[in-house]
């Protein structure tokens, strides 16, 4: 293939960036448009699919703008995962897309675990049961919207929307597909048992590629509304959890990703088909093997949430703000005196798998200041992720430090008291487009430039540009405060899910 430029997709949930990168993976220039999201009830997350396509256009038209489209060798996608929509048979939207972040499916988690059992979902799928994959959701569908699961002809994810938005063809990556809960990941193939328990055939959903497999070329159509070339080769990536891992370099021995996002993503690779409940197992961006990946359904989202709701302050206008009370949560003691939050605004998925989870700030006291709240809601991550970790590598392989990207990763206080809380060195990436980059990694094999995606990762993934090691009273202090940390959740969970139970009734 010709050209020296490669691209790569990243269509994540609060917006579409379009990132150009070049064989050592610099970036030269990027286009971005953003993605509205709507919260119609309670537990109900949407976006509707002409937001989808049109922010990958839109960013796309602004990438081509500033460079020759003649230079674009592949473009590949990374993707907002378990995130999904239903099509009708001409290809039109029949109703909004449901994003990860959507609790409407918790009955039909509790009903087809029931049918299956949960050890069976989990052997074949490498995920326990839980509310954020799109199996669930299927059911739902079926059951509460007949009429429109009737009439839905496919139903794909993001990374199949966009497909077949560039190329006219209902296609996916395997890695794309996988998070949805209805791949059978030892087999690399639609699990016939899960696809029944969804309410799914298999001519419902896009044809399935590895990785760095060319699905098709760019349209006319699809050309003129995003400046590429027709016949670009569009190239299968994967979920942006997958894809940032390999941006991240995650097939280095001792390395996880961290990736704080909109969640807290992190990842560590094996070949070894393994499956635990500290971790779900995920097919990689790569020629073969699992991301062992723990999921914290917020990140950044979190702290968003308290700017916008607690403090009636919008970031984006603001951005002074994040600095102040950085600098505020700074001067604030290990342990935030004596303030604990566990992070489960949205719900918890690894390692408890607890779909009625909710988040706690404990420890209030009319002493605190809003530098404290900010610190805890840095070192409720940070605990939690640390108890992650260190139980994937008890089960699996010993991590010894963290390749950290995302916006997340940008703050210096964070990264610190990620170090100090795990023991573990994070080294902050040059690149905090990871995802952008793997998907563009993925691309890079289909050009030519590297023989294998995991060569790719070794030559153009970003170089740390800067180490937090863990000290030594810090780290001794939070090694207290886990213990602490890690006893909570236990003891709770049940109140919890009486009070989320009384809430309910409430909404009825």
């Amino acid at each position: 293939m010709r050209g020296d430029l490669v691209i790569g997709i990243d269509s994540s949930t609060t917006a579409t960036k379009a990132i150009a990168f070049d064989r050592h993976g610099r970036t030269l220039a990027e286009g971005r448009a953003a993605v509205p999201m709507s919260n119609p009830k309670p537990g109900w997350f949407e976006q509707d699919v002409d937001d989808w396509t049109g922010a990958a256009a839109k960013a796309l038209k602004q990438l081509t703008k500033k460079i020759d489209a003649a230079r674009i060798a592949a473009v590949s996608i990374s993707n907002q995962r378990e995130s999904f929509a239903q099509f009708d048979a001409k290809g039109k939207a029949l109703r909004p897309g449901t994003l990860w972040l959507d609790e409407r499916a918790r009955q039909e988690v509790k009903d087809i675990a029931a049918e299956l059992g949960v050890d069976a979902i989990h052997g074949i799928s490498g995920k326990p049961a839980d509310v954020t994959p799109c199996l669930y959701r299927c059911r739902w569908f079926s059951t509460h919207m007949p009429k429109l699961w009737q009439k839905t002809a496919k139903t794909t994810e993001v990374h199949g929307v966009l497909t077949h938005y560039l190329t006219g063809k209902w296609a996916t990556s395997i890695c794309s597909a996988d998070p949805m809960g209805l791949i059978d990941v030892k087999a690399y193939d639609w699990s016939d048992t899960l696809l029944k328990a969804a309410r799914l055939t298999r001519d419902m959903l896009p044809d399935l590629h590895r990785a760095g497999e060319v699905m098709g070329e760019v349209t006319p159509g699809a050309a003129k509304a995003t400046g590429l070339k027709p016949g670009t080769p569009v190239v299968a990536g994967g979920g942006d959890g997958q894809c940032a891992g390999t941006g991240a370099n995650i097939f280095l021995e001792g390395r996880a990703y961290v990736n704080l996002g909109t969640a807290t993503v992190s990842g560590s690779y094996g070949t070894a088909y393994a499956y635990d409940h500290s971790f779900r197992n995920i097919v990689a961006v790569g020629e073969e093997g699992f991301s062992r990946e723990t999921a914290i359904r917020t990140g950044t989202f979190l702290v968003n949430w308290m700017l916008e709701r607690l403090f009636n302050v919008n970031p984006a206008k603001n951005p002074a703000i994040i600095r102040t009370l950085e600098a505020e949560a700074a001067a604030s003691p290990v342990g935030a005196n004596g303030l604990v939050l566990v992070p489960y605004w949205s719900g918890c998925m690894t390692p408890y798998w607890d779909t009625s989870a909710r988040g706690v700030i404990a420890g209030l006291s009319g002493n605190h200041t809003r530098g404290d709240v900010y610190r805890a809601i840095l070192e409720g991550v940070a605990l939690e992720q640390a108890m992650m970790t260190n139980q994937v590598a008890k089960v699996t392989s010993p991590i010894t430090h963290y390749a950290a990207v995302g916006g997340g990763s940008k703050s210096d206080l964070w990264c610190q008291i990620l170090a100090d809380a795990s023991g573990r060195d994070v080294k902050r990436l040059e690149t905090a487009e990871a995802s952008a980059l793997g998907a563009a990694m993925a691309a890079s094999k289909a050009a030519g430039w590297y023989r294998t995606i995991t060569s790719a990762s070794a030559a153009m993934s970003g170089k740390p540009s800067r180490t937090f090691r863990p000290r030594t009273k810090e780290t001794k202090r939070y090694q207290e405060l886990l213990a602490i940390y890690s006893e909570l959740w236990p003891k709770i969970s049940e109140w919890n899910s009486r009070l989320v139970d009384f809430a309910a009734k409430g909404t009825k």
